[in-house]
C-alpha cells in the first residue's frame, strides 16, 4: 500500500512542480520535501519535480513565444518603448537567464520573456533544465543529509 501512495505522491509532485512553474504562485520545494518525509526514493523524486517543474517553465516560454506585441500593448498597456527597453535587458544576458527562471517571482518573467523574444530555443531549453536540476539536486541532497532539520523548515 505504501508504494502506491508514494506512487501517487511522484503524480502530484510532477503536477505541482508544472504548476509552480507557470504563472501560478506555488512552492515545488515544499512538494520534494513532502515526497521525502514521505519515505520517497531521493533520486526517483528529483527526477519527476526536475522533469515537472522545467516542462511548465517550458510552457512559460511557450507563452511568450505566442505573445503579440500589438495584445500586449492594448491589453496590458505596455508601451513599445518599454518592451524594446526589456528586450535590451533580456538581450544582455541572453539564454544565461533561462538558467535562473526557477527562481521566485522573477523567474516566471524571464521564462515568458525569453519566449516572447524568442531566445535560442534549445538553448533556453537546456539552460532552464540544468537550473531546475541544480536547484531540485541541492534540496535533496540537503534534505538527505539534514532530513529533519529540513523538513522542520516546512
Amino acid at each position: 500500500m505504501a508504494d502506491w501512495l508514494i506512487n501517487l505522491g511522484y503524480w502530484g509532485l510532477f503536477v505541482g512542480s508544472f504548476v509552480a512553474s507557470t504563472l501560478v504562485p506555488f512552492s515545488s520545494d515544499v512538494l520534494l520535501i513532502g515526497i521525502l518525509a514521505l519515505g520517497g526514493n531521493p533520486w526517483t523524486s528529483l527526477v519527476v519535480a526536475t522533469a515537472g517543474n522545467w516542462l511548465g517553465g517550458m510552457s512559460s516560454y511557450a507563452i511568450g513565444w505566442l505573445g503579440k506585441w500589438s495584445r500586449i500593448e492594448r491589453w496590458l498597456h505596455i508601451s513599445e518603448e518599454k518592451l524594446l527597453a526589456q528586450k535590451r535587458r533580456i538581450d544582455r544576458w541572453g539564454v544565461l537567464l533561462a538558467f535562473f527562471a526557477w527562481l521566485p517571482v522573477v523567474g516566471d518573467i524571464f521564462a515568458v520573456g525569453l519566449g516572447f523574444y524568442r531566445i535560442r530555443p534549445v538553448s533556453s531549453a537546456i539552460f532552464m533544465f540544468v537550473g531546475r536540476f541544480v536547484r531540485f539536486l541541492a534540496w535533496t541532497l540537503l534534505y538527505l543529509r539534514w532530513g529533519e532539520t529540513i523538513t522542520g523548515l516546512f
